[in-house]
């Protein structure tokens, strides 16, 4: 297969590795390279500038399927703009955008993430304390191009896989804002709702495991925890994991960080898989006399985050003790609202996991296909009838 030089067959190349623009605190969002992560864009860390400096700061707007790249700090994550909508880019970030009928966008973004590709940035960054490309080293790397008609169709079929994990996760995204809204309403349609301990309701770190000399573990750490979700985590070997792999969560437990509360690394876990392990930095709360649904809900609260701000000890590293989780207060309303509540957000929350479940599948084919394509070993036509059976 023949290759493509970046600087040969780019339109435009936007470098603000160094830069930041005045920001405000609302306006058009500008991206960090720290949203840049698993091949999309988080726009929960945000920040903003005046369309003003925009129209300076981006005079060459992004349009729809340029991509993304980080400079360093970590080099090559990539992401493609998903619309036409204003967009600008701060410090460690290039955007990439093919010239028309030599490059297609989209197969950029998937190009960009293959192995062979993924080397060549990193051998042709520098740097001691921090490894970057910049941009005359950029623009030497190059792309498998197995042709403009055959890119657009390695991009078609890559795309199909992605596409279905973006309706997979709008439906989570909608369901869990359907949900805490459902909530908010069961605690605001009682003057005074009652209140209980976490104790009162669940355990507390009930579960453990220790160390093995054989057999496999998928680890949660802190890092893999979001706001409301965790990263699903590859299969390792006990010998590789870290010492402070112990903590078991029974499908329904909440987790919540022990640290930083400010951050809000919380989630509800799901899945029922003998080998997941989550590490004693996160706090695991399993309901006992209420349901999984109400107790996530319940401590995803606004007060409970609070409340877990004003307890955590520490200065520069701020942690909760897991007996001041155990005394947390929670909103308790009485048994029949709590149940009607639980049997219908419990159904939601189960449905949207299912579509979780299937993205980690889609996105798994995704990586197995997107090698063999680039590579030639897998022709277009095998590659399409696959999707199609996943899609």
């Amino acid at each position: 297969m023949s290759e493509l030089v970046l600087g040969d067959s780019l339109e435009l190349l936007i470098d603000n590795r160094g830069k930041n623009p005045p920001f405000t605190d609302s306006g058009i969002p500008v991206l960090s390279a720290k949203a840049i992560k698993n091949g999309g864009i988080s726009f929960k860390e945000a920040r903003f500038i005046s369309r003003d400096t925009y129209t300076r700061w981006m005079p060459n707007p992004l349009q729809k399927y340029d991509v993304i790249l980080t400079s360093e700090a970590p080099l090559g994550e990539c992401a493609l703009v998903a619309d036409n909508e204003p967009l600008a880019i701060a410090q460690r970030l290039y955007a990439l955008r093919g010239k028309s009928d030599v490059l297609d966008g989209r197969y950029l973004y998937y190009a960009l993430k293959f192995e062979t590709v993924q080397a060549d940035l990193h051998n042709r960054a520098s740097g001691t304390t921090v490894s970057g490309i910049r941009q005359p080293e950029l623009l030497k790397v190059r792309i498998p191009d197995p042709g403009y008609p055959q890119q657009k169709a390695i991009a078609s079929a890559l795309g199909a896989l992605d596409n279905k994990i973006a309706v997979n996760e709008h439906i989570a995204t909608t369901t869990d804002r359907l949900v805490s809204a459902m909530f908010s309403a069961l605690i605001a349609s009682r003057s005074a709702p009652g209140e209980v301990k976490i104790s009162d309701v669940a355990l507390v770190n009930s579960r453990s495991v220790k160390p093995k000399r054989e057999g496999a573990v998928r680890y949660i750490d802190i890092s893999s925890v979001g706001v409301g979700f965790y990263e699903w985590p590859d299969r390792i070997e006990w010998s590789d994991a870290p010492g402070r792999a112990r903590r078991l969560a029974p499908a329904g437990s909440t987790v919540w960080s022990t640290v930083r509360p400010n951050r809000r690394s919380h989630a509800l876990v799901l899945d029922a898989d003998e080998d997941l392990v989550f590490s004693t930095g996160l706090a695991v709360l399993t309901p006992v006399s209420v349901g999984p649904a109400f107790l996530y809900e319940a401590t995803r609260a606004p007060e409970f985050q609070a409340y877990l701000e004003g307890t955590a000890e520490g200065s520069a590293y701020p942690a909760v003790r897991a007996d001041l989780f155990k005394e947390a207060p929670l909103p308790f309303p009485a048994p029949e609202e709590r149940e009607k509540f639980e049997e219908a957000a419990m159904g939601l929350r189960q449905r949207a996991h299912q579509a979780v479940v299937e993205s980690r599948t889609l996105a798994a084919l995704r990586d197995t296909l997107l090698p063999q394509l680039m590579s030639g070993r897998l022709r277009v036509k095998d590659a399409e009838r696959i999707v199609e059976d996943h899609v």
